[in-house]
């Protein structure tokens, strides 16, 4: 028997996980030093070494806290140690510079002024008092500044700002919150503030405070200002002024979706949301996300925004401020007073993604903004903001993942080649992945222009460089007419042996649910997969899916009947459509009275019937998503979108003033022969006859969404009686819904199911690509062009 150490002892710990930029050689410092250690800590291209000497029970008391009390930003996935001979070393704990080397580790995501920081902003004493730019390494860009690893400055697009003496000296002191912050600056060496207003405004230009405070009043005079964030450009106006957001909503082109509100603090947001606390969580959390929230009206003691904002919605995006921009932007005390809620989107046009150069800025926001609030600093990577919803629950589900996540990596159940999957042309997402890691990037938008494509290219190499993974295959949609899978195939051509591989989209959906529940996919599971729109294995539209699914392969085990789909994509702005051709599968009558057989003209009418009666350019479809805008038109809520889900999220809203005043739902038939066919008939059949009765649209919506619930649960439990599988995945941008996916949720837990439901990642094409990813990169795959 070994007797334990009584002398000191010397150990070599490599840390892996977001361990650069967030403050973790300082904290190792000063944790020796608390400890009386010697030796020393340094960055290198996997992460962080560190070597300590000491007393055993002083270097187990290290390593304990070093595993388990990293400091707020860090994420310490690995550790790995080894003893040393011991050196007699009696010199101070040491901090050395980086090692250049090649490797892997892991950034954090952008992060929101901290309350340091903003105290040091607002005091008129410290020499940051209003300064844009405080950050320390608790807060501040990371991603978006970001152009290689290791994470030093020369790597950052702060490379071209020298610090001053000042800063210099927090820069380098251990001690110090500023201990090699990347992004740290002062009035006196950091980026500068400019204003430029559209010509014949009337304003000056501008620089630093004064750009600050002539855009605070160009927006309290109703003005629609372009400002630089961390990660693109956002359209602000004030959202209580119903011409300022009526001239963004017609500028921009934005028809009827809702716009997200910045509100300057918690206190605003509670006057105009109902806010739960997990709600509350989420707004103030370090992310700083859109949170999708309940609106107050201005009879409860709300504040009145403007009926642009979110027409007809019954649900805001609210997000505060994250930059001290933002922050000074709203004014502080003494300043004089503007708005208190900003409409806040992206800076771009309809189809492009968001504005970053601040030269392509004048150019493209040219005719949208009055003015551009821009700054020296570049932005390496375009961030948009991501969005979220909190269940009754109090967890919380990603709709759009992208500023303040990404590029937080995820954690694979089973290790993966080095893959890029390329999602889909819908809210485009990429993600590399290698060995037991995946990242994904940060949303790009809707493939088809060209602004787009290089975008997606541009987010490529930028990862690539962050994450240090190589491809060795690419994966795809399989659709064939994807600019995305197009991208692929040239992307495979350059790599040996063009290994590309294409993943049938509702698979993928399915493969994403199950590698964000860490499942090895040793077991398959009952994949529900519901969408608008997935290239299906007959050459038509998929979309109301359950497949038996692993990461190797999938069997269609249950499927919406299907219906055409007049006009192929191009119909799906038109509702009114889908709902007749939805009654001609079903056999049921155009009847003169039913709202949507009034919202087509005669002329309308008597074209569709003729396409529908020769089959012309009506493309079969069993998309549940359609099936929601067609439902949507039947009970008169949406006849026309005028942007992709309008329909089914205004029949969400309609559906939720009944869902807890009646329980109904309406029967779908189920045929069985080898796949289950999920029929929609019966269920228009009483829908048509209640609202005959006079029943209220509220009612006759939320009699649909509990009769689809109530037919996945049916198709489920069918589903185990064949296979003994308990597990299901509920995936799909369907399931954004969140009547939906409650009552699904509901039923199948209340029938001893597994319920899997995303949270890290969306639900919608924006986790698309991680499923391509399992697919494509585990060893175990066969499913190939």
């Amino acid at each position: 028997m070994t007797a334990p150490a009584t002398g000191p002892v010397r150990r070599r710990l490599s840390v892996r996980g977001t361990v650069q930029g967030v403050g973790f050689r300082p904290y190792v410092h000063r944790l020796a030093a608390d400890l009386c250690l010697t030796g020393f800590v340094g960055n290198t291209g996997d992460g962080v070494i560190v070597e300590v000497e000491g007393p055993p029970d002083e270097v187990d008391r290290f390593c304990e806290l070093l595993a388990h009390r990293p400091p707020p930003l860090a994420t310490v996935t690995a550790i790995t140690g080894e003893d040393l001979p011991v050196t007699g070393d009696t010199g101070p704990f040491a901090i050395r510079s980086t090692e250049r080397a090649t490797g892997r580790t892991q950034l954090p995501p952008d992060t929101a002024t901290c309350a340091d920081c903003l105290r040091e902003l607002a005091d008129p004493g410290d020499r940051r008092h209003r300064h844009p730019f405080v950050t320390c390494t608790h807060c501040g860009p990371r991603f978006t500044i970001a152009t290689g690893m290791p994470y030093d400055r020369v790597a950052t697009t702060m490379a071209a700002f020298p610090m001053c003496p000042a800063c210099a000296r927090e820069y380098g002191d251990p001690g110090d919150r500023r201990f090699h912050a990347q992004p740290v600056a002062c009035p006196d060496c950091g980026p500068r503030l400019t204003l430029t207003p559209a010509d014949g405004l009337g304003v000056r230009p501008a620089r630093d405070g004064e750009a600050l405070a002539a855009a605070r009043a160009l927006l309290a005079a109703g003005r629609i200002v372009a400002v630089k964030g961390v990660g693109g450009y956002h359209l602000a106006c004030d959202a209580t002024d119903a011409t300022a957001a009526g001239t963004l909503r017609a500028r921009k082109e934005r028809g009827g979706k809702a716009f997200a509100v910045m509100c300057a603090d918690l206190a605003t947001a509670e006057r105009i949301a109902v806010l739960s606390d997990a709600e509350r969580d989420a707004l103030t959390g370090p992310g700083r996300p859109i949170v999708l929230l309940r609106r107050r009206t201005p009879a409860d003691g709300g504040l009145r925004l403007a009926g642009q904002v979110c027409p007809g919605s019954p649900h805001v995006g609210v997000m505060l401020p994250y930059t001290p921009v933002h922050t000074l932007l709203f004014g502080l005390p003494g300043d004089p007073e503007g708005p208190r809620a900003l409409v806040m989107t992206s800076g771009n046009r309809s189809g492009e993604p968001i504005v970053t150069d601040d030269t392509e800025a004048l150019t493209r926001l040219a005719g949208l903004a009055d003015a551009w609030l821009g700054h020296d600093r570049p932005i390496a990577s375009p961030c948009d903001d991501s969005l979220l919803r909190v269940r009754p629950d109090g967890t919380a589900q990603l709709v759009r993942r992208s500023r303040g996540y990404v590029p937080r990596p995820l954690r694979l159940p089973v290790p993966v080649r080095a893959t890029l999957a390329v999602g889909g042309d819908l809210k485009n997402v990429l993600c590399l992945g290698e060995d037991d890691h995946a990242w994904l990037g940060p949303h790009i938008g809707d493939m088809g222009e060209l602004a787009t494509l290089e975008a997606a290219e541009r987010a490529e190499r930028h990862l690539t460089r962050l994450t240090g993974v190589t491809p060795l295959t690419v994966a795809a949609d399989r659709h064939p007419g994807y600019h995305s899978t197009r991208g692929a195939r040239r992307r495979a051509a350059r790599l040996a042996g063009d290994p590309l591989t294409l993943v049938q989209h509702h698979h993928a959906h399915i493969a994403s649910a199950m590698a964000e529940h860490g499942l090895d996919g040793s077991t398959p599971v009952i994949g529900v997969a519901f969408d608008g729109t997935g290239y299906g294995d007959d050459g038509t539209v998929w979309g109301g899916e359950v497949l038996l699914a692993d990461y190797t392969g999938y069997r269609r085990l249950a499927h919406l009947a299907p219906a055409p789909l007049p006009g192929g994509d191009a119909g799906v702005a038109n509702p009114c459509r889908l709902a007749l051709a939805r009654l001609w599968a079903a056999g049921l009558p155009w009847e003169p009275d039913l709202p949507s057989v009034t919202a087509c003209s005669d002329v309308e009418r008597a074209t569709l019937r003729r396409q529908l009666d020769s089959r012309v350019a009506c493309v079969p479809t069993s998309s549940m998503g359609r099936l929601f805008d067609a439902v949507s038109s039947l009970v008169g809520v949406c006849h026309r979108a005028e942007y992709e889900a309008q329909a089914a999220m205004e029949l969400e809203a309609v559906a939720a003033q009944a869902w807890y005043a009646d329980a109904g739902a309406y029967p779908f038939g189920l045929t069985a022969g080898g796949t289950l066919v999920c029929d929609p008939g019966p269920m228009l059949g009483a829908l048509l006859a209640d609202r005959r009765a006079g029943t209220p649209a509220p009612v006759l919506a939320a009699r649909f969404h509990r009769g689809v619930a109530r037919a996945v649960a049916e198709i489920s439990r069918r589903a185990r009686a064949e296979t003994g599988l308990r597990t299901v995945a509920l995936t799909g941008g369907a399931f954004v819904n969140g009547l939906l996916e409650e009552e699904c949720t509901a039923l199948l837990a209340g029938d001893g199911f597994t319920v899997l439901r995303h949270g890290e990642v969306p639900p919608n094409d924006g986790g698309l690509a991680l499923g391509q990813l399992m697919v494509a990169g585990t060893a175990t795959n066969r499913e190939t062009e």
